[in-house]
């Protein structure tokens, strides 16, 4: 039972006692849980308090009234029977209390009880003194020997069996008025049940475009960080005994197991805010003080954007769409985690003509839905990997196919060998620069020979703090800026060094009354290493990363730096951010 698997990983039950408590349930219809827990001393407040982060019920804060005229919906017998009380009706909407939703498939009974009339119902938790004061039954704890409850009809509701519910949270944050949810964050969070805390946190981080939460026990707190254009910023700190009820409420959506706690889970959920689903990564590990909850955001709302919005000055665009436009090889694209290769990947594949041609991908996750393509997801547990997707995927006819990454020589080996039959691939790897892809394939295993008829080109990306719009600031010139951009592009060949702004100043952010920093978004920075006939001979004849680099210069090829610093002139980046690339 989760209930008491809950509370055995909040140390509150042992397994032995949680597996008699279960026994006697199991063996006896007259004996609730709750009365069992109370034995142990769990108070009817925390037997309630982690209802409601199982179940993502919220709790009844009144006592239960007198209206006859709502018998009509939930009769005496029936309210015994399944511990549901007709509580109020407020706008049409009958609100019904349940004691446990476990009991009587209560849930399940009301759902067909109200799905037949078309009665507009909603469920919330109400203590179990509270339903017996309201039959008048005695509060006291029973001897769990006893009969706990009148005996009443054996006639039993007909319910409709659901089948097994998506771990998803139904509307993010109904109960509350979130519209402006940062006041929220500034009031006592501590007041609210467990699920509403975490629809406000889910909700602030969507709301304000953050790319991750962080959920951490710090010794003295439990602190909420959103991802904020990559810069973390605590957004709320809540009281201790609230961690081990977040974590589990996080687990229970990700059907991780509760009572692991010393080694780390990777799980996902979803939500709906409006008419889209939200989708989220998460990812728990062990700390000194509890478990650590990251949840990455993945909102498909935001949809795809055209790869000519990205960021990439003109001569680069130009050769990315001459990359397009071969009909094999293969793109790969290069970054650290967060750097916005998806982004790209899925702003080139929507440039492609998938009416007329089979668009294939395999992801992890699927991030955002583009229309003509045949998405989908890995699940390495059960042996569907990116290798053996890829495997499938060339008996599919395939034009054009997408691998979300690279991390192994299979995988590498088996793109290069689609793309040497005469499929067109896309794919992400985990390297530092675009040159340095080649190393890291010579690394995995794959031979030089292979690699030069088949790369197309390869895509290094970072992404920088965004200058907001209005807040850009020229900086007077110095001598030590003239000499750094001096020293940057000597090596350019005059040609193209003279196509580039090189004369223009600086910028940095200015704040104002909107932007405290003077900053908003991120922006990313490209590298194209374009594979010529000069660039395919140094790789076939596996010649060093400098020596290809100093070929590609002579095409005019500019580094992830110096596109900053282009685009720091363009008033987009703020000088400060060009030295951390």
């Amino acid at each position: 039972m989760l209930l008491l698997d809950l509370f055995v990983s909040q140390n509150k039950l042992t397994e032995l006692e949680a597996k008699d408590i279960e026994s006697d349930i199991s063996v006896r219809d007259d004996v609730l849980v709750d009365d069992l827990l109370k034995a142990k001393q769990i108070t009817g407040e925390d037997i309630m308090q982690v209802r409601s982060v199982l179940y993502g019920l919220p709790i009844y804060g009144k006592e239960i009234g007198e209206d006859k005229e709502l018998t009509r919906y939930i009769n005496v017998v029936q309210s015994k029977q399944f511990l549901a009380v007709p509580l109020e009706m407020v706008e049409g909407v009958l609100l019904v209390g349940v004691v446990d939703p476990e009991h009587g498939n209560v849930l399940d009974s009301l759902q067909f009880l109200f799905g037949t009339d078309h009665q507009a119902y909603k469920v919330y938790l109400i203590p179990y003194d509270s339903y017996k004061r309201h039959f008048g039954l005695t509060v006291d704890t029973p001897d769990p020997k006893a009969s706990l409850t009148d005996k009443v009809s054996e006639e039993k509701l007909s319910y409709v069996s659901k089948d097994e519910p998506e771990k998803e949270v139904e509307n993010l944050g109904e109960d509350i008025d979130l519209s402006d949810v940062s006041q929220i964050l500034d009031k006592d969070l501590a007041k609210l049940t467990i699920p509403e805390v975490f629809s406000i946190i889910l909700r602030y981080a969507i709301d304000n475009g953050a790319s991750d939460i962080h959920i951490e026990h710090i010794g003295t707190a439990v602190r909420a960080r959103v991802r904020l254009d990559g810069q973390l910023e605590t957004i709320t700190t809540l009281p201790v005994k609230m961690h081990p009820m977040l974590i589990a409420r996080v687990k229970i959506l990700c059907t991780m197991k509760l009572d692991e706690k010393r080694k780390p889970q990777d799980g996902r959920f979803s939500t709906k805010l409006g008419d889209h689903n939200i989708d989220y990564r998460v990812s728990t590990f062990p700390g000194y003080y509890g478990e650590k909850v990251v949840i990455r955001i993945l909102d498909s709302y935001k949809g795809v954007r055209p790869v000519d919005t990205l960021g990439f000055d003109e001569r680069q665009m130009t050769a990315i769409r001459e990359a397009l436009a071969r009909p094999y090889g293969i793109i790969l694209i290069s970054g650290p985690t967060g750097s916005g290769k998806t982004t790209t990947l899925y702003a080139m594949l929507n440039e492609l003509d998938r009416e007329h041609r089979n668009v294939v991908s395999l992801e992890d996750p699927i991030e955002y839905n583009v229309p003509s393509m045949n998405q989908s997801q890995v699940f390495p547990e059960i042996g569907y990997t990116f290798a053996s997707g890829l495997r499938s995927i060339l008996r599919q006819d395939p034009d054009v196919i997408m691998v979300g990454e690279i991390r192994d020589a299979e995988t590498a080996g088996l793109a290069i060998q689609a793309a040497l039959t005469g499929h067109l691939v896309f794919s992400t790897i985990h390297t530092n620069t675009a040159i340095g892809v080649v190393t890291r394939l010579m690394d995995m295993g794959i031979e030089s020979y292979l690699i030069a008829p088949t790369i197309i080109a390869t895509i290094g990306q970072r992404l920088s703090r965004q200058i907001a719009e209005g807040c850009a600031e020229e900086i007077p010139e110095t001598d030590s800026m003239r000499t750094m951009i001096q020293e940057q592009f000597k090596d350019m060949p005059e040609e193209y060094r003279k196509l580039l702004p090189l004369d223009k100043p600086l910028h940095q952010a200015k704040a104002d009354a909107t932007h405290p920093t003077g900053m908003k978004g991120r922006v990313p920075v490209f590298e194209v290493l374009t594979f010529t006939d000069d660039v395919q001979e140094a790789v076939l004849h596996s010649k060093g990363e400098e020596e290809i680099w100093k070929l590609a210069r002579s095409h005019g090829m500019m580094t992830m730096k110096e596109d900053a610093i282009i685009k720091s002139i363009k008033g987009l980046i703020p000088f400060t951010e060009i030295n951390e690339l």
